[in-house]
Formats: C-alpha cells, structure tokens, sequence
C-alpha cells in the first residue's frame, strides 16, 4: 500500500513539473514576443528596413576653377570607372578580373576588405578611365562577373597654356593614411580628393556633397527597384566654383621665361593683396594627376634632381640677403635709431671680435637712402647694432617673417626669423651679438620664401598695408546661383609717410642710378623702384634675389624673384623681373622668353630711355 502511495505522488509530482516547465517556458516566449514587438519594436523594425534596402552613393561635380577674367582653367571630363560590389562578387573570377583589366591585385584586395567591413553592397572603384574596348567587354561577359560592373565618373581636364602645376594643385585617388585620417567617414577606397595647392586648400568647397540612392533588394542582395520611387532619394551637391586672381597671360609669360631656370617668382597687386602670378620652374603637367597616377611619373618626378615636384614659391626657403635692407632701415628710421641725414662711415669693411666683414666698396660717409641705392653692407652691419635685435625682431614679425602668410594654398612654409628665444634655445649661452652681423644683410639663420617677399614688397609699395595675399577671388554656389566675394583681410604697419619716401627714394635709385645695384632693371617705359640680393649658398653657387614694383609714383604690381645658383641679383634676377613688369602693364614682349640673364639684361637695356634718379 505504501509502495502504491508513493508511485501516485510521484507521478503527481511529475506532472506538476512538466507544466512548471510548460508555464515557465510560455512565460518566456511570451516576453520574447513582447521584448521584440512592444519594446525593441522600433529597432528590429529599422533593422529590417536596412536588410531589404541598399543605399549607393552618387558622387556630385567637383567644381570648376576659372581665372581672373572668367576663362575656364580646370574643368571635368566624364570618364568610367570599374566597381566591384563586395557582396555579389565571386571571388573565384578575381585573377581572371586582374589580368583582363591589368589591375593591382593588392590594391583591389585592400579596397574590396575595406567595402566589405564599411559598405559591402555598395560598388567599390578598382580603376579609372576604362577604354572604349573595356566597356564593350563588360557588357559581353556580365554574366561570368557578377558584381563587376562601370560607371559614369569625372575627371579633371586643364584647360591652359600654363602648367600653374604648383598653385592649381592636383586631384587623385585618396590615400590610405588620408582614409584611416577621415573621422568624418566621407570617403571611400578610389574616392578622388585634392592634394596640395588650391585643389587641396579648397578641397572640401570644390568637392560638394555625396548624394544617396535607395534601392530595395531581396534576400540574395540583388536589387528589385528603386525604394518607394526614389522619393527618399538624397541628391548630390555640386561643388562651387572658383574665381581666381590669376592674370593668365602673366603666368603663361613667366613660365616661359623661368623653364629654364630652378627659380620661384610671385606677383601681387598691392592695393589688395591679389596674387597676379604664382610660378615655380620647374614644374610638371597636371594631365598625369587626373586619377591613378603612373608609377613611372611618380618616380621621375621623385627622383628629378631639379626637383619638378619641389613648390619653390612658397615652400622654399632661402635668406633674403640684401632685399632686408630696406626693413631694417624703416625700422630705425620709425624707432628714430638714425635720421635721414645720420651718416655712417663705410671704409671698405667691418671687423669685429677680430673677424672681418668685407662690403662690395668703400662708400665713405653715407645716409640711408644712399645705403640701399649701393646696397652697402657697412652701414647696415653698423645699423643692426644700434636697432638691436628685439626691434629688429619685431619689424620683421610686422611684415609677417617667421610665420606663414595665410595665403588659401595647402603647401607653405612659415621661414625662420630668429629671436632671442631662438638663440637661446638652439646655442643657449653660448651665442652672442655677433651673430646679428649677418643679420644686418638679410644672412645667417634668417630664412624666407618667395611668396613672403613679394608680400613684403607690397607693403613697401603701398606704404604700410599688409593684405593677406588671396588667389581665390570669388566662390560661386553652382546649386544656388549666389556669388561669394573673398573677404580681404589687412593690417596697418605703423610705420610713418616720410619714412616710407625715404625707402622708396632708395629703392628708386637702386635702379636708376649710375651707382645703383639694380640697374639692369631699369626701364624707360615704366618707372620702377627695387632691391638686389645675394643669398649665400654654402652648397655651391649663390642664389639671386631681386624685388621690385611698378608704376613708381601708383604702385600696381610688387614681385619677387629668386633665381637659384643665379649668383648675384643684379645680372640674373633683375632683368626677369623687368620683363615680367613691363609684360604686365603694357603685354610687351620686348624681351626673348628663352634666353638666359645676361641676353635678357641687354635687352632690357637696349629699350630703357634715359632716366635721371632723384
């Protein structure tokens, strides 16, 4: 009876168990349901949404670029592109797919990986500018690629007689540390992006915004129509386009004039700031950067000795040599250090600390103005002293030294204009006074480019207004029609009218007098005012400094021109930049664009009438 018993209870027992289990196992159900549907509802939804929908991207028009005159300089070409879509690809035709097309297997690799992590439905880019031939092929053998396919795409096409290599700047594919570098997530493997110059200042102005396009799919990924009619569709921006300052015809001339020299010359209007012309010889085509550039370009451009690669006009660096001279002089005339009529004795040389310091002649007693006519090293060695270095530091900081310009180009160097911090830091106490000797004529530690001279050299010509030299006028919105004027930034250099009379008077007669060092200069149809320098080169030849601007009296262009292993600046730089002047302001070709120094000085001279220096 007890065994009897204890079989019912435990059949009981069971019973109870089981629908235990049963209740407990419905109550779960019964919450997943709820979970799913009531409160994460939303999301599995959107989750779904996104399974059965693909989103592609549509790449908008890059914006143009077009010169001062409204003359179109960079514009787009259409071109096809091959895509792989990482998801329908059939990987077993990949060797098939490389040698057809002679692709970089690595490269494709990398791009495919990264489409399949980021965006696996959408095309990846593998190659640009497919052949007619390319094309054909594709459409006959769809069927044996799945997921390879082409698109309509852009590419940059140049529209100039001038290269203007190093300001336009070029656009290719991005690279891969640009691509791990993108925290926005913009780009994608093959994506064009610009590099250096304008193209890469102004990248994001020029690039616009990606559109999107909505497709639904069905469970293979294969695309059934576009999602509710392409309503949800987002276009793509177009990019705006830019108006430059550029004078074509000036930068066409001064290319030609340059091609045979490693030199660097920038022109600017010095009642705004505008850059004219902005030239770095040598330089390259740009028609070998509209997408994936040649290897066999990169090499030659890498390994060029004259450096084609190499921007000169703003990334360069070289001491100024004498073209100094007429900033340490305002700044003792302003801080009232000499007068106008303060002499200072030249007897050939300067010794200190028992070394000696030669100067090109002995000029006797001699003022400011005579100084800078003849270029007298003498005086200004004298002159630093008495300014001193924190002033001499401060001037040079005032005409923007030591310090990038803030032109919209992507590639420029700030140069070194040492300080007393400087000193300390790089020698600490074992530096001394004697180091401001070199100073004094633009040598020593001092460095500075192309583009910061000519900017100082609008300051002297417009007597004390540093503008911020721009080469992008205008920004025009191609979606809305609006036109955006650059805003012209300015400072005042408080530097007095009467000093700025004295600078100019040297600068004058520095080319039009019979004793002046820039006499090779000298025009008779244009009154021009300049400065010669020397840049001392311990790697061989020196290099050839010479700034000038023009007309004398209404100043409408400042230059400056280094001319490297040119030697002095008087008989390789001046005439150049003569010729650039003139060509300028009367489009007169008086002079061969493809002689060296010496024949261009003779033909300068032979035009020049006689002029009598003040």
């Amino acid at each position: 009876m007890q065994r009897q018993d204890f079989t019912i209870e435990k059949k009981r027992y069971r019973r109870a168990l089981v629908m235990g289990l049963t209740i407990a196992l419905a109550f779960i159900l019964v919450y997943k349901l709820y979970d799913m549907q009531v409160l994460k509802g939303a999301q599995y939804g959107s989750q779904s949404q996104r399974n059965a929908i693909r989103r592609v991207a549509k790449d908008p028009a890059r914006g143009l670029i077009f010169d001062k005159d409204s003359s179109i300089i960079v514009n787009n070409d259409i071109s096809y592109t091959l895509t792989i879509t990482p998801f329908e690809f059939d990987y077993q035709t990949f060797g098939e797919l490389v040698r057809r097309f002679n692709l970089d297997s690595t490269l494709v690799t990398v791009r495919l990986r990264h489409g399949s992590r980021v965006a696996e439905f959408e095309p990846v880019k593998v190659k640009r500018d497919l052949s007619y031939s390319d094309i054909v092929f594709l459409e006959e053998n769809k069927h044996r690629f799945p997921g390879v396919n082409y698109m309509a795409d852009i590419k940059r096409s140049y529209h100039m007689k001038p290269h203007m290599a190093h300001l336009i700047g070029y656009v290719r594919e991005i690279s891969a540390r640009k691509l791990r570098n993108d925290s926005s997530g913009y780009y994608r493997p093959g994506d064009l992006i610009g590099y250096g110059g304008i193209e890469g200042f102004y990248e994001k102005i020029l690039r616009g915004a990606k559109g999107y396009s909505f497709f639904t799919v069905d469970a293979r990924g294969k695309v059934i129509e576009n999602f509710d009619h392409g309503q949800e569709d987002i276009p793509s921006v177009e990019g705006s386009d830019l108006v430059l300052t550029i004078d074509l015809k000036l930068q066409s001339f001064v290319e030609r004039m340059l091609r045979h020299h490693r030199a660097a010359m920038v022109a600017i209007d010095p009642r705004n700031g505008e850059i004219l012309c902005f030239a770095s010889s040598p330089d390259f085509d740009l028609k070998y950067f509209t997408g994936q550039t040649p290897l066999r370009v990169w090499k030659n451009l890498i390994e060029n000795k004259d450096r084609p690669f190499f921007n000169r006009a703003s990334m360069a660096v070289y001491p100024p040599g004498s073209t100094f001279k007429p900033l340490i002089a305002a700044a003792a005339l302003q801080e009232g250090v000499i007068t106008p009529s303060t002499k200072i004795y030249c007897p050939g040389s300067y010794t200190l600390a028992g070394v000696t310091f030669k100067c090109h002649g002995a000029h006797g007693n001699i003022t400011v103005v005579r100084a800078i006519e003849v270029s007298c090293n003498v005086f200004f060695y004298k002159l630093i002293f008495k300014l001193g270095l924190k002033e001499w530091y401060r001037y040079g900081s005032m005409f923007h030294f030591g310090r990038k310009t803030g032109m919209d180009i992507s590639d420029e160097s700030p140069g070194v204009l040492p300080s007393h911090k400087y000193y300390m830091q790089r020698y600490g106490k074992k530096w001394n006074i004697g180091y401001l000797v070199n100073l004094g004529i633009g040598q020593g530690e001092i460095s500075v480019t192309p583009l910061q001279m000519a900017a100082y050299t609008a300051v002297i010509a417009n007597r004390g207004t540093y503008y911020r030299p721009h080469v992008v006028r205008t920004i025009i919105d191609r979606n809305h029609g609006g036109a955006q004027p650059v805003k012209i930034q300015k400072e005042r250099i408080p530097i007095e009218d009467d000093v700025w009379d004295l600078i100019h008077k040297g600068m004058y007669r520095a080319v039009y007098s019979s004793s002046g060092t820039g006499g090779s200069a000298a025009l008779g149809v244009v009154r021009i005012a300049g400065k010669t320098g020397t840049a001392q080169n311990v790697h061989g030849r020196d290099h050839a400094w010479f700034i000038a601007f023009a007309p004398y009296k209404d100043p409408q262009i400042a230059v400056a021109l280094i001319v490297e292993n040119g030697g002095y600046g008087g008989d390789a730089a001046a005439p150049l930049v003569a010729a650039a002047i003139r060509y300028y302001l009367f489009h007169d070709t008086y002079t061969s664009t493809h002689t060296n120094a010496p024949d261009s000085v003779d033909a300068v001279r032979d035009s020049t009438q006689a002029v009598t220096a003040p």
